[in-house]
């Protein structure tokens, strides 16, 4: 159940009750018989941690499309799918000063 806080309007003395949402507001003060009112402030709740807020659960766009892009690219340039392991084609021989090849 929530708790409310009042204030009088005569005696300016703070008043708090326990009271559930259906319960009528209180109205008379218990010292002076004078009018309450009830007192607004701020929620007393904190979200410490990750994982509260829209951006926390998730990557930014950046992150989290550029592994996919690049593997569809370079599949896409090659022809084949994007492997750890590339096969390499042979080089074509070259030849020294001297005029020998070298395999």
């Amino acid at each position: 159940m929530p708790t409310y806080e009042y204030e009088c309007q005569q005696c300016h003395e703070r008043v708090e009750a326990v009271q559930k949402f259906t319960d009528a507001s209180l109205t008379v003060c218990p010292l002076c018989g004078g009018e309450l009112r009830k007192v607004f402030s701020a929620v007393g709740i904190v979200f410490k941690g990750s994982g509260f807020y829209k951006n926390d659960s998730r990557g930014t766009k950046s992150e989290s499309s550029t592994p996919a892009k690049t593997e569809a690219a370079a599949s896409s340039t090659t022809g084949a799918p994007a492997s750890s392991t590339a096969t390499t084609t042979p080089s074509a021989p070259t030849t020294t000063s001297s005029g020998t090849s070298s395999e």
